[in-house]
C-alpha cells in the first residue's frame, strides 16, 4: 500500500525520572537519551517497516537536530522527496519526562513543523496514493494547516481514504476550528483525553455523540491498558488489549497504533480486526524506549495476534 503522511518531524529529548521537580527544585535523571520522534514521522517509519510505501511531507530546520530526527526515516526507506528545509526555524523538539511505570510528561517546541509551505502542495502528488494520513499537528495552525487542508480536499476529490490522528497539543493550539477541519475524514483516531479535549464532553459516549453530530462516524478511541474502542455508524465496540508485562515508555505507542490500524484497514480487514492488530503494535512499542525505539514489523504483529 502507498501512504501519504503529513505532519511533524522532531527530536525527542527523553529523561527518566522518579519524580517531577517542583518549582525551584532539581531532580536527577536515571537516564537521558536523544531519539528521533514526531507523530507523523513515527507513523511513516512504522508503515515503512511494515513493508508499505510511505511518503512523508514535513519540514525540518538545519543543524544537528535535523540528522537525529531523520535517521530512522532514512533507514526504513521512507520517501523524503517532499521534505522541506527551513533555514530560519529549528527542527521541532520535544522534552519528555518518563516517570516510573512508563507515564510521560512533555514540553514541545513546534519549530519548523508549523511552517510547512502550503504553496508547495501539488494535487498530483496524491495520484499514486492509496491513503492519506494526517497528524492533527499539521492542522494546529500556521502554513501547515493550509497545506493539510489542501491535501485533504484533494484526497476527498480522488476518493482516497483519510486517516486523521489527534494529539493533545494540536487540539490545544488549533482551538475550535479543528472539529470543522476534521469533518471530511474517514477515520479519526485519538485517546480518551484527546476525545474530551476535542469535544468538551466528560464521557466517552457523549464525546462520540458530538463527533457523530459533526458527521464523523468512524472513530477509534485508544484506551491504553484497556485496549481501544471502535466507533462505526452502527456500533461501539471495545477491543481487548494486548497485555505486556514490561511497559517502559509509552512514547510513540499511539503513533504505532495509528500506523498498524491504517495498514490493516487498507489491507481489507474489518475495523475490529484492525484495532486488535493496532493494540498489539502499541503494546510492543511501549516495551521499548522512545517513539521509534521499536518499529512495527508485520510478522511480529501476525505472530502476536495469532497467539491470542
Amino acid at each position: 500500500m502507498r501512504f501519504f503522511v503529513i505532519g511533524d518531524v522532531s527530536v525527542d529529548l527523553i529523561y527518566f525520572v522518579d519524580t517531577m521537580p517542583g518549582p525551584g527544585e532539581e531532580t536527577p535523571a536515571r537516564r537521558a537519551l536523544i531519539k528521533p520522534g514526531g507523530a507523523a514521522a513515527t507513523v511513516a517509519a512504522n508503515l515503512a517497516r511494515m513493508g508499505h510505501k510511505a511518503t512523508l511531507v514535513a519540514r525540518v530546520g538545519t543543524g544537528p537536530f535535523r540528522d537525529a530526527a531523520l535517521v530512522n526515516l532514512k533507514e526504513t526507506g521512507v520517501d523524503l522527496s517532499l521534505l522541506q528545509e527551513d533555514d530560519v526555524h529549528p527542527t521541532s523538539s520535544v522534552l519528555i519526562f518518563v516517570i516510573a511505570g512508563g507515564e510521560r510528561t512533555m514540553v514541545s517546541s513546534a519549530g519548523a513543523s508549523r511552517h510547512l509551505d502550503a504553496a508547495a502542495f501539488r494535487a498530483r502528488s496524491l495520484d499514486q496514493t492509496d491513503a492519506l494520513v494526517v497528524s492533527a499537528y499539521a492542522l494546529a495552525g500556521g502554513p501547515s494547516r493550509e497545506y493539510a487542508l489542501k491535501a485533504m480536499a484533494a484526497a476527498v476529490k480522488r476518493k482516497i481514504p483519510i486517516f486523521a490522528d489527534l494529539g493533545t497539543g494540536a487540539i490545544r493550539d488549533a482551538g475550535t476550528h479543528l472539529l470543522e477541519d476534521l469533518k471530511g475524514v474517514d477515520y479519526l483516531l485519538m485517546n480518551q483525553h484527546e476525545l474530551a479535549a476535542l469535544t468538551g464532553e466528560g464521557s466517552i459516549s457523549d464525546g462520540v455523540g458530538k463527533l457523530r453530530a459533526y458527521g464523523i462516524e468512524r472513530a477509534v478511541i485508544k484506551l491504553g491498558a484497556l485496549g481501544s474502542m471502535v466507533v462505526t455508524p452502527d456500533t461501539e465496540a471495545l477491543v481487548e488489549p494486548y497485555v505486556v508485562d514490561d511497559v517502559i515508555d509509552s512514547t510513540g505507542a499511539g503513533d504505532a497504533y495509528t500506523a498498524a490500524f491504517a495498514a490493516a484497514v487498507m489491507e481489507g480487514r474489518d475495523l475490529i480486526a484492525a484495532a486488535r492488530q493496532a493494540n498489539v503494535a502499541g503494546a510492543l512499542v511501549a516495551t521499548h524506549v522512545g517513539a521509534q525505539g521499536y518499529l512495527v514489523r508485520s510478522e511480529d504483529l501476525e505472530k502476536a495476534v495469532a497467539s491470542k
